[in-house]
């Protein structure tokens, strides 16, 4: 599987994202990937007004992810990212939707919200209560998190044992004291720990570290982007996977069960 890190800094604008978002599929798809990931809450953010990803939420068939589809159909190229969306509440969801030749083929409402280092992400949202799916992209089966879900080790070893080979960590990563290590830690021992892939893409600009890499299932980074604007390639390798899980064999080896959503 060929896979895009889309990496951009989020306007509080949503036609100029969903101008950066279509751009960046149709250079995926010139290059010849099957996955594109991009950013976490990429309808709309504004450093100086936290309450926009509220005030901004569309709903799925709202005019930014329908132009986002619009531009998907013709070709195999599936794309991830989060937007937020009302809910009915008077609160938003953080949803990770997999959009496919014009269609949303899988959706992901984030269940870990980010209350954490000052910041209150659930003021504005309301967590999800299910258990993100499986995708197939390119034969290979992708599971689904987003960005805070990363510190919650029980999420990605669920989806390897639900048959996860690749982990899809779309993210906008605070800046702060010790704050990429972290983000640096944390995706590889989640790689690691469960023999997969980890694909995470973070938000760059003012507020986040962009800092997207892919991290192999022996826990190595095989591609990587700084802190601008990018756009960086990977390849991901089946037979590398198995490779790893005949010689590290933690999935089997484990002595707890499968965790289990509360």
């Amino acid at each position: 599987m060929k896979v895009a890190l889309g990496q951009f800094a989020v306007s509080r604008d949503w036609q100029e994202n969903s101008a950066t978002c279509t751009r960046l599929m149709a250079e995926a798809q010139t290059e010849g990937a099957d996955l594109l990931v991009l950013p976490e809450g990429i309808l709309a953010r504004d450093i100086a007004d936290p309450d926009l990803v509220l005030k901004a939420a569309q709903p799925l068939d709202g005019p930014f992810l329908t132009a986002v589809c619009a531009a998907s159909r013709g070709n195999a190229l599936t794309t991830m990212m989060t937007v937020h969306v009302p809910a009915g509440d008077g609160k938003a969801l953080n949803v990770l939707v997999a959009i496919r030749n014009g269609e949303i083929i899988a959706r992901y409402d984030k269940l870990h919200l980010y209350d954490a280092f000052a910041v209150q992400e659930s003021r504005n949202v309301t967590p999800g209560n299910q258990v993100p799916p499986l995708v197939e992209v390119a034969g290979m089966k992708v599971g689904l998190m987003t960005c805070y879900d990363v510190r919650f080790p029980e999420q990605a070893r669920r989806l390897a044992l639900d048959g996860a080979e690749v982990l899809v960590l779309p993210a906008a990563w605070v800046k702060g004291p010790l704050k990429e290590k972290h983000w640096e830690v944390l995706v590889t021992a989640r790689a690691l720990e469960n023999t997969c892939y980890v694909v995470a893409v973070g938000e760059c600009g003012p507020r986040n570290i962009g800092n997207s890499m892919v991290v192999d299932p022996m826990g190595v980074a095989i591609a990587s982007a700084a802190e601008a604007p990018a756009l960086v390639f990977a390849t991901l390798e089946a037979t590398r996977i198995a490779q790893v899980r005949e010689v590290l064999p933690v999935l089997q080896n484990r002595r707890f069960a499968r965790p289990e959503l509360n």
